[in-house]
């Protein structure tokens, strides 16, 4: 039986390994009416899990798919640029980044029965990658199939790897995904909340499941989700975004306990605490702003508890609130420490 090829892409083997894998500044996505990304910017070292979190509408998914190049029609980016390995892939020829989905960067989507392709069999779905990127033969590429499917813990993955989608539970058809994703060996995985449509027995398999194979691999991940219990279960760091902006990011241990911004510790005080039952939730008030009819100043003041006069006119900055901690918010100090 085949196996993963070992051999750096050519890309691979010039890539600058003293900047961050990938290092997304400043980017801004928008249509012609309206800019939904506004100014983001983090970074993922080679080997980090980094999560993305936020509402519904807060410019999460499309963050990433700016990332992939993978926007939607009628959506472009309008201005910052998205670095691997020092590159920048915004200026990159489309075919050249084209040739990196695969074996340097990778995607999970979030619901795979829209993102597989419903008249061809999944082996043959997982095998196209390393056939193309790999150069591997068809019989070579069909064992390598089988062999991802079984890595990702579907049995029976012979049988398995000639069936359709449809012929497959929801849980079966995200591990498909995923064994297509890391076929090539990818060291940067995107995961656009890849475990929303599962229960949550299968949603915990898939969870391990990615964790295991970045640390195997030692693979980057980016995991965009709106379950925080998600991210910190998965992730070391994490970016929090609302209304298209960055408004926190730091080490998932500490956000999570003294969150720096009024945003993130209205979403763990409206989130379950499973070690605190007894805690009351609190929810947000009101609705996130519309992105086509923002006005100045902060875009969380109309929900914030913390807000002043200062907030209504001024965009805060993300600045340095700690060591390894930023946020963007003219009153962290009145936050108080833990939750």
């Amino acid at each position: 039986m085949s196996t993963v090829s070992t051999q750096p892409a050519p890309f691979r083997a010039g890539l600058d390994e003293t900047v961050p894998l990938l290092r997304v500044h400043d980017l801004s996505v928008g249509t012609s009416g309206a800019t939904i990304v506004d100014g983001v910017s983090f970074d993922v070292a080679a080997g980090e899990r980094t999560g993305i979190v936020g509402e519904s509408g807060s410019g999460k998914s499309l963050t990433l798919r700016a990332i992939a190049g993978l926007l939607p029609r009628g959506v472009r980016v309008t201005g910052g640029a998205v670095e691997y390995g020092g590159t920048d892939l915004l200026t990159m020829p489309a075919r050249r980044r084209r040739a990196l989905m695969g074996p340097e960067i990778a995607m999970v989507f979030q619901e795979p029965m829209t993102a597989l392709n419903p008249v061809m069999r999944v082996g043959d779905q997982i095998a196209e990658g390393p056939r193309r990127h790999l150069g591997l033969g068809k019989a070579e590429a069909a064992d390598l199939a089988v062999q991802m499917m079984a890595r990702t813990g579907i049995p029976d993955p012979a049988r398995r790897a000639r069936a359709y989608p449809h012929e497959l539970s929801g849980g079966l058809r995200q591990r498909i995904m995923i064994a297509m994703a890391v076929s090539c060996g990818p060291r940067l995985l995107l995961c656009d909340e890849p475990t929303t449509a599962l229960d949550v027995t299968v949603q915990l398999q898939v969870l391990k499941l990615l964790e295991r194979l970045c640390e195997d691999t030692g693979t980057a991940l980016v995991f965009v989700t709106h379950d925080l219990a998600v991210v910190n279960q998965t992730c070391s760091a994490v970016d929090v975004m609302y209304a298209g902006h960055v408004v926190e990011s730091g080490p998932v241990a500490e956000l999570f306990t003294t969150p720096k911004h009024p945003y993130t510790r209205g979403l763990l005080e409206s989130a379950p605490d499973f070690d605190r039952p007894d805690r009351e939730l609190v929810p947000i008030p009101g609705f996130p702003p519309n992105v086509a009819d923002r006005g100045p100043g902060c875009p969380f003041a109309p929900r914030c508890g913390y807000v002043v006069d200062t907030c209504r006119t001024a965009m805060p900055p993300l600045a340095t609130v700690a060591p390894g901690r930023l946020a963007a918010c003219f009153e962290t100090d009145r936050l108080g420490d833990e939750l």
